[in-house]
């Protein structure tokens, strides 16, 4: 594992990552899940087993029927109910004394995720970290596509950038590859470790332990 001095950019998924969404992401679903009498998560195991990327499968895995209802009309219905309770979510454990270290070590930081960009930046705002990023990086819709094509941009804006990549699922690894970074799972977030250890990156079970290893 290399150690804080090998990078220059710390590149950060949000949720799931730094913020503790997992519950709030499932009660958004189920709600929706019981208005359509579909069977709904019953446990965080549960969730591991069948969330993923892109987002559309992972209804289509629940059962939503888009010849029915389409998934753009499901969306923004599953965006309502999340803001109505994320406002509850708290951060991981260590994330700001997290953001904090890196920051007293020189590394800029970045967030780059799948949420719509404006609602990205209002609930930074309300977690008091905004102004923590040099960069926040997001999507132009609600729809919770692909990353990637953020994370090809940015590589080309910097191409000699020596980059760490922190997240909590796959689509994160696919993410850094993009991005020619380095890439570390934090296993509190959306996936289980046990997916996340299939992957091939180094996986820990907190913020902490990535630090106290990088030092």
């Amino acid at each position: 594992m290399k150690k804080y001095t090998d990078y220059d950019y710390i590149i950060w998924d949000f949720n799931g990552t730094l913020l503790d969404d997992v519950d709030t992401g499932i009660v958004a679903v189920n709600t929706l899940l019981a208005e359509r009498g579909l069977p709904t998560i019953d446990s965080r195991e549960r969730y591991h087993s069948v969330f993923g990327f892109p987002i559309i499968d992972y209804y289509r895995t629940l059962g939503f029927d888009f010849d029915k209802e389409p998934y753009e009309e499901i969306a923004p219905k599953w965006v309502a109910l999340y803001l109505e309770h994320v406002k509850s979510a708290p951060l991981n454990h260590y994330s700001r004394e997290a953001i904090e270290l890196f920051a007293k070590n020189g590394l800029r930081q970045i967030i780059l995720s799948a949420s719509e960009l404006s609602m990205l930046r209002e609930q930074l705002a309300g977690l008091g970290i905004l102004e923590c990023f040099d960069e926040v990086l997001g999507l132009d819709n609600i729809y919770a596509g692909s990353k990637l094509h953020i994370a090809r941009k940015w590589r080309e804006e910097h191409p000699t950038a020596r980059a760490l990549m922190i997240g909590d699922t796959d689509h994160d690894v696919t993410t850094a590859e993009q991005m020619g970074a380095d890439c570390v799972l934090i296993a509190r977030g959306h996936q289980s470790r046990a997916h996340l250890e299939s992957v091939g990156v180094p996986v820990f079970d907190s913020l902490e332990e990535l630090c106290e290893t990088m030092k």
